[in-house]
Order: structure tokens, then C-alpha cells, then sequence
């Protein structure tokens, strides 16, 4: 899906919400539990629920590759099913993926291409490794890289927030750097929720590029805040929720109560477009 193409489904659908599929098998409802796919099954049915309110889904790929080949067989089927819906929705592999540059190139291959399976829109990429970790994945034409910037979690400010002599901070050096390989087309960022105080700063070096944003709700990010000083013409946004939507409930009816909590989340986000 092309930079046209996210912008339109995001008008269409009035909203910028991404699902996460951070579907851990040991938090299943146990309506589910019994079925042949378990974790597929739970899959199909948030993504029915929440599809009508979401322009994005996003697997954590620890999550299936942590269950070795049945793991992966239950995202290939995923990934199929939303295959299906290909003009609703955008779909981001959370890899977190990058290395030397002929390892890298296999990666990109694994991901955005049907020979590897899953041919996702989007991946995750660590930026530690500098340029040739990261342009193998830019080579391929409607597919996106989601650099890791400022990140939610608390460990972050350990190596993103260091400051060199000149006062630019780690995240900065990446997020200007990264505009040599990439563009407004096929470079995105991970930016926090819980630092939108930041957003501000963000937008100076990065106008126009997409940001994915976690961290709002189970982690305490502000959609509101982030909002206010990450809002582009085009939106410019992907707001992720993953356990706020997705475990909101644990009976029969799970994926009705996840399409009213995507609902929620929806009409918000209208309101701030």
C-alpha cells in the first residue's frame, strides 16, 4: 500500500487506528482454546470486529515465533485472511528486524514478498546498524520501513535520549540520518506515546513522515496528547492499541467488546481529524 493509498483508507475510515495482534496464546478467552488454531481463530475475529474502525493491523512476530512452526502457520494464515481484505487495511510486521546487509536482504524478502509467505506492507526495523541494515528493505516498491526513533518503554532513555557535545540527542541523529536513505513514501517512525511532549521537536526534523505510535492506553499515552503535536495535514499518524482492544475480554462475546473498544477509539480519532 502506497503513501496515496493510506492516506485515502485513513480518510475513508476516519480514523488512524492500528490493532496489534499481540495474540499470546496463554491470554486467549477459552471459547477459543478448543479450537484447531486456536490463535488463528482469535485473529479472524478481532480483526471481523475491529475492521470496520481500524486502517491498520500489526502481529508482534514474537508472539508466533515463540511456538516454533505452529506459531508461524498460525500467522501465515493470518496473514491470508487479511490478505482478503487488502484494500481495508494496512498490515505491519513487528520484527524489529536489521543487519548486515546480506542478512538484511533476506529478512526483506521474507517479509515483503509472497516466496516468503507473508508479504506484509510494513516492518519494523532497528536503525542500530547504520545504512546498510537498513536500505535492502527500502528496495522493494509499496512497502514501507518503520524505524525504531523514540521508543515507549522505560529503558529507552538508556541509549535514545544520549546527547552528543553539540546537544543532539540519539533519536534526533536517527530521525534526521535516516532521510539520506528514505523518504515521505517509505519511511516511517516509531514515536512513543508516552513522550508526545517530544512530538513537538519530532515534527520540526520529520514534517510529513507517518509516525507509529505505541504506547497509548494499557501504557498510558494520551491519544489527545499525542494529537496535539503529532497531526499533519494527512494525518501523518498510526495509533496503535494492542491489549486495551484486543484482551478487553475474555468471554464468548471477546471480539464484540474489542469492536466497541475499536469503536471508542475510532470516533475520537475522527474528532481530531
Amino acid at each position: 500500500m502506497n503513501r496515496i493509498e493510506l492516506i485515502e483508507l485513513i480518510g475513508r475510515k476516519k480514523s488512524f487506528l492500528c490493532v496489534g495482534l499481540d495474540s499470546d496464546i496463554t491470554k486467549l478467552p477459552e471459547c477459543v482454546k478448543s479450537c484447531e488454531d486456536p490463535v488463528f481463530e482469535f485473529n479472524k475475529r478481532i480483526i471481523d470486529a475491529t475492521l470496520p474502525y481500524t486502517v491498520a493491523y500489526k502481529p508482534n512476530l514474537a508472539f508466533y515465533e515463540s511456538y516454533g512452526i505452529s506459531g508461524l502457520v498460525s500467522l501465515k494464515k493470518t496473514m491470508d485472511y487479511l490478505h482478503t481484505k487488502e484494500k481495508e487495511c494496512f498490515v505491519i510486521a513487528d520484527a524489529k528486524r536489521g543487519d548486515i546487509g546480506n542478512t538484511s536482504k533476506q529478512y526483506a524478502k521474507a517479509f515483503f514478498t509472497r516466496e516468503g509467505d507473508f508479504d506484509f506492507d510494513a516492518l519494523t526495523i532497528a536503525p542500530y546498524m547504520g545504512e546498510d541494515s537498513v536500505k535492502p528493505f527500502l528496495e522493494y516498491e509499496g512497502k514501507w520501513v518503520i524505524l525504531l526513533a523514540l521508543t515507549s518503554n522505560k529503558g529507552s532513555d538508556d541509549f535514545q535520549m544520549f546527547e552528543n557535545k553539540e546537544g543532539m540527542k540519539l533519536y534526533e541523529r536517527v530521525l534526521r540520518k535516516a532521510q539520506d536513505w528514505g523518504s515521505e513514501e517509505n519511511l516511517m517512525f516509531v514515536c512513543g506515546a508516552t513522550k508526545a511532549e517530544k512530538f513537538t521537536d519530532i515534527r520540526k526534523i520529520v514534517p510529513n513522515h507517518f509516525l507509529l505510535v505505541p504506547g497509548v492506553g494499557a501504557q498510558g499515552g494520551s491519544l489527545k496528547e499525542v494529537c496535539k503535536y503529532g497531526l499533519t495535514k494527512d494525518c501523518g499518524l498510526l495509533v496503535n492499541s494492542s491489549r486495551g482492544i484486543i484482551f478487553a475480554d475474555s468471554t464468548e462475546a471477546f471480539d464484540k467488546v474489542a469492536g466497541e473498544k475499536a469503536e471508542q477509539m475510532q470516533r475520537e480519532m475522527a474528532l481530531y481529524l
